[in-house]
């Protein structure tokens, strides 16, 4: 088994473990996270009702930009989402870092998204 597929298969099995557990309701609506090689995204999403509710990615204008790595443009992510969803009319989210581990970028991106006023 190829190293790549190695690392997908782990995060997938993680992945299936973390959504048996948690869920999206309209009252506490998931976030979830999904990082790639350049980019970071989060959603606000309701899983009974199949919707998102806010999102935010570092492909927005504001955050492009700003000239900043990853781990910052991960920060100002958070912010945005946050400020978004508040908008929303969302204050408490269940968190889903979609089977990254809680270090660097996923971590910066929940702290600001906490400091943003969202309850996790």
């Amino acid at each position: 088994m190829a190293i790549k597929s190695r690392k997908e298969y782990r995060r997938t099995r993680i992945r299936k473990r973390i959504r048996k557990i948690i869920s999206g309701t309209p009252e506490r609506p998931r976030l979830t996270v999904f990082r790639s090689n350049q980019q970071i995204y989060a959603q606000v999403i309701d899983d009974l009702a199949g919707k998102t509710l806010a999102s935010a990615s570092s492909r927005v204008k504001e955050i492009v930009a700003v000239k900043a790595n990853k781990t910052e443009q991960a920060k100002l992510v958070g912010k945005l989402l946050a400020e978004r969803a508040t908008q929303a009319g969302i204050q408490s989210v269940v968190f889903d870092r979609n089977g990254y581990l809680y270090h660097g970028r996923v971590k910066a991106l929940a702290e600001a998204a906490r400091e943003g006023g969202l309850k996790f």
